[in-house]
């Protein structure tokens, strides 16, 4: 009897000091570095909101990032997706095109996005190889990016019946997929490189016909790359599904682009090839952060950084006395010196 009347009364204090009981993360907040946000799972961007934001006509924002920072930058700019692309071949790892980059690699990315970007639906793209043998290896690849990589929903290019095929599987599966078609980068070889498609009737058909075929294989958006404005136009009105265009003009359901492109970061020669002539930048970030490395490094050289300002980890006039003291006794006296000097000059430029 005495052990239930314990636990009732253990239940009447859980009860009567819960108002206090907060989420602890584990990292303490009195740390050098502060812990990860509460996440907020009701604002999460899902795929029946942006249904809704195209019945009523809005735009869609999407952007493609690829690690934590960006990604905690989208979730503050409130984006409504973002891609995590296999184009982090050529912006991230520095590939020519995106063939290069492995399903593994793609894992790592979609992870760090995933911890950075709270608010938006995150997408993952299928990397070329990962999707194209059969749909058993496609509904594979597709569950490792949502089990492993944390998205809500893949990606892949869909500009042949096996990637339809496949398209069809992972929905099949019960995974959300967004389609691609016009400029497929996965495809060059074929295409006969970045080359935009559609500016002719029979490749206009084409992607809208291949938009069609997406969207029948349950897609719940598609993405038109490098297609004429009217081309763009036509698939966005033969479509019951969101387009998001990238180089496609203004009228399609929503707009995409990479990070670093509309942020301007890329200043190399090299980059300022790869940044594509549709690409609006928004800022020349690029420009901010050479001249930050370059004050940094002639700071550093000068040694007038790190000042006093910048030291802020104190030890008391006491400890340091006594820490001298035990140098002087280990046989340290240039140690000791070096320690009494570094006392006297960040006392003395406070």
């Amino acid at each position: 009897m005495a052990f239930y009347i314990a636990v009732s009364r253990a239940k009447a204090m859980s009860r009567a000091f819960s108002p206090i009981i907060r989420c602890m993360s584990n990292v303490p907040e009195n740390t050098v570095y502060g812990g990860p946000k509460t996440q907020s799972p009701d604002q999460r961007v899902t795929v029946t909101h942006l249904k809704q934001k195209h019945k009523k006509g809005e735009p869609i924002t999407m952007v493609t990032a690829y690690d934590y920072p960006s990604a905690v930058h989208l979730d503050s700019a409130g984006i409504d997706i973002c891609l995590v692309g296999d184009s982090a071949a050529m912006v991230v790892h520095g590939y020519d095109t995106t063939l290069p980059i492995t399903l593994d690699e793609m894992l790592v990315h979609c992870r760090a996005v995933a911890r950075g970007a709270k608010r938006p639906l995150l997408v993952g793209d299928l990397p070329f190889g990962s999707y194209e043998s059969s749909s058993n290896q496609a509904v594979d690849s597709a569950v490792r990016v949502l089990k492993e990589g944390g998205m809500d929903a893949i990606k892949l290019e869909g500009g042949s019946p096996s990637r339809i095929t496949a398209a069809k599987s992972i929905v099949e599966a019960g995974i959300a997929v967004m389609g691609h078609v016009g400029l497929t980068p996965q495809a060059i070889s074929v295409l006969g490189g970045f080359r935009p498609q559609g500016r002719n009737v029979a490749s206009a058909v084409k992607v809208v016909e291949t938009a069609l075929a997406l969207q029948e294989v349950g897609c719940f958006s598609v993405v038109l790359e490098c297609v004429p404005p009217p081309v763009a136009a036509a698939a966005t009105s033969a479509l019951q599904i969101p387009t998001i265009g990238i180089g496609a003009g203004p009228f399609c359901s929503g707009q995409v682009l990479v990070y670093h492109d509309l942020l301007g970061m890329m200043q190399h020669p090299h980059h300022a090839k790869v940044t594509p002539k549709f690409c609006k930048q928004f800022a020349h970030v690029g420009e901010v952060i050479n001249k930050a490395l370059v004050e940094y490094k002639e700071e550093v050289a000068s040694g007038s950084f790190p000042g006093a300002a910048h030291s802020p980890y104190k030890i008391s006039a006491a400890e340091v006395n006594g820490f001298l003291s035990e140098l002087t006794k280990l046989g340290l006296d240039k140690a000791a010196s070096a320690a009494a000097e570094a006392a006297e000059k960040i006392s003395t430029s406070k």
